[in-house]
């Protein structure tokens, strides 16, 4: 793969807005559920993994988890629990888009992608956060999986479908 200057310029762009929204109250989405919001700082590492591919998707991945580790809020002053699953949001993204655009619809696969690039950082962060020891047991894991990572998925999808939507109707992105 030959990395390009649109490359370089979309990682910038959406590494910048993850960077904002990791600092800013911008990136919670207040929702009615136990967790009371739901974040967005993931959703920049998404769609530039669906436009881009996953190297693009885990650079984005990568700048949100340093957001995350510089910022070292509760276990993200872990840099294994803030950056490894923030990287990996993006190649999963990726992939899954890939693997099935061509089967279903391609918003379908957007959709996908997103789900699954939600549920990475989800299951991902509070997998690694019980395992060094940040959750006192298996039942805050799952609690906190489900309250957090159900909201997140239906605003994930529902936010990163629509700019995808408007990316291609602008005729920025090659979807």
């Amino acid at each position: 793969m030959n990395f390009e200057t649109r490359d370089l310029a979309i990682v910038g762009i959406l590494g910048g807005i993850a960077i904002m929204l990791s600092f800013t109250p911008l990136g919670f989405i207040p929702v009615p559920t136990a967790a009371g919001s739901a974040t967005i700082m993931h959703i920049p590492v998404i769609i530039g993994a669906v436009i881009e591919g996953p190297i693009v998707g885990a650079l984005i991945g990568l700048i949100f988890g340093l957001a995350s580790f510089i910022r070292g809020a509760a276990f993200f002053s872990d840099p294994l629990v803030a950056i490894l699953p923030r990287i990996l949001i993006g190649i999963t993204a990726a992939y899954s888009y890939l693997w099935t655009k061509d089967m279903i619809t391609k918003m379908g696969s957007v959709i996908f992608a997103a789900i699954i690039g939600t549920v990475t950082n989800t299951i991902g962060v509070l997998s690694l956060a019980l395992w060094r020891g940040y959750l006192p047991n298996v039942e805050t894991f799952w609690v906190t999986a489900v309250t957090h990572g159900l909201p997140e998925i239906i605003v994930g999808s529902l936010i990163t479908v629509a700019v995808v939507k408007a990316l291609k109707r602008a005729d920025i992105s090659s979807l």
